[in-house]
């Protein structure tokens, strides 16, 4: 069999079964760019059962680029809140901006230009050219790494920037001809549902009389994905401090959770030194009186162990007054996943 004649059977097995079997999802009801985009940015990390209901929510309040531009700051990660990796929906913003004054509030239709915005890597670039502009650009993802390494039998190790890069062309190649926008998602969801990480379901494969893994028997072994996992272990000193039925809270200017509302924490060896720290960052003196327990929140590349203590403010002056919030004001603060929990304890 020629080649092009394999990339036919390829694409016409796929997208056949991907119209019987494909998952329905909130954001393959449209076509708009701005729409595609917000989903495809929240799946970036996140399950897809999550991000339904924060998508139909997004897109709710903040309906197209200008009102996404024009959002003040708290609003916007309250949106987030619970999603986490909140630099994506910081680029988002920028993004929307760049496109405001770039493009005239119209979303870019080349991969070209697409991919300048800020926050838009190549995966993404390529999922919304390709499905709301119908552009013949593979995407490059989990999914259509592991399906692609079984396919062609590959032993290259997918971690790396250069199996990503050799496989972008592989994508590219497979995608022509096709319904770029239903050959993509279709990708997406065979990886999802068929050809998974831990448990392939060959016998239920549309293309399992193409994949080269199948037939040589290695199907369970692939792909090689290799990585350089390690994470820092970061140990902090997490204080409740409470003064007159509210919460003290300090929005962080910088940082991992940059832009969001989280107790003070110090990484220090005690709740002595948690006080001599506070007081000198504050001037104000605080007591801690009761430990709660550790919280272990994981990040990407780093684990944060929150030793969490009850306290209150001493001093009865007002230098603090503004960082302090009641619950129902907390309820509308964008606030870390992190410090949701620790708040939980109180």
């Amino acid at each position: 069999m020629s080649n092009l004649m394999r990339i036919k059977e390829f694409q016409n097995n796929l997208c056949i079964w991907y119209f019987a079997h494909g998952r329905d999802l909130p954001w393959r009801h449209t076509a708009d760019p701005y729409s595609i985009w917000v989903s495809e940015i929240m799946l970036q990390q996140t399950q897809v059962d999550t991000v339904k209901s924060y998508y139909i929510s997004f897109l709710e309040k903040l309906p197209d680029i200008k009102s996404l531009a024009d959002v003040d700051e708290d609003s916007l990660f309250k949106l987030w809140e619970g999603l986490g990796y909140y630099r994506r929906v910081r680029n988002m913003q920028e993004a929307a901006r760049q496109i405001m004054d770039d493009y005239n509030g119209v979303f870019p239709e080349h991969y070209k230009d697409i991919i300048q915005l800020k926050g838009i890597g190549p995966y993404t670039a390529s999922a919304i050219s390709s499905i709301a502009f119908s552009q013949e650009k593979g995407v490059v993802d989990g999914n259509t790494l592991r399906i692609l390494s079984r396919i062609y039998n590959r032993q290259d190790n997918i971690a790396l920037d250069k199996t990503k890069k050799a496989y972008q062309i592989l994508m590219d190649e497979l995608i022509k001809g096709s319904s770029p926008s239903y050959f993509n998602q279709a990708m997406m969801d065979l990886g999802a549902l068929i050809c998974t990480p831990k448990k392939t379901n060959c016998e239920h494969c549309p293309v399992q009389s193409l994949c080269e893994a199948k037939a040589a028997g290695t199907e369970a072994l692939l792909p090689v994905n290799i990585k350089n996992n390690s994470k820092t272990d970061l140990y902090y000193i997490t204080a409740i401090l409470k003064k007159d039925n509210k919460y003290l809270l300090i929005k962080n200017k910088e940082g991992l959770l940059e832009n969001l509302y989280a107790f003070v924490q110090y990484e220090v060896e005690s709740p002595i030194s948690f006080e001599e720290a506070f007081y000198e960052n504050y001037g104000v003196p605080v007591r801690l009186t009761e430990y709660c327990k550790e919280i272990k929140h994981v990040f990407s590349h780093r684990v944060w162990h929150m030793n969490v203590y009850i306290g209150e403010i001493t001093d009865s002056g007002t230098e603090l007054d503004d960082y302090l919030y009641s619950e129902d004001e907390i309820a509308d603060l964008p606030v870390s996943t992190a410090h949701r929990k620790v708040y939980n304890l109180r």
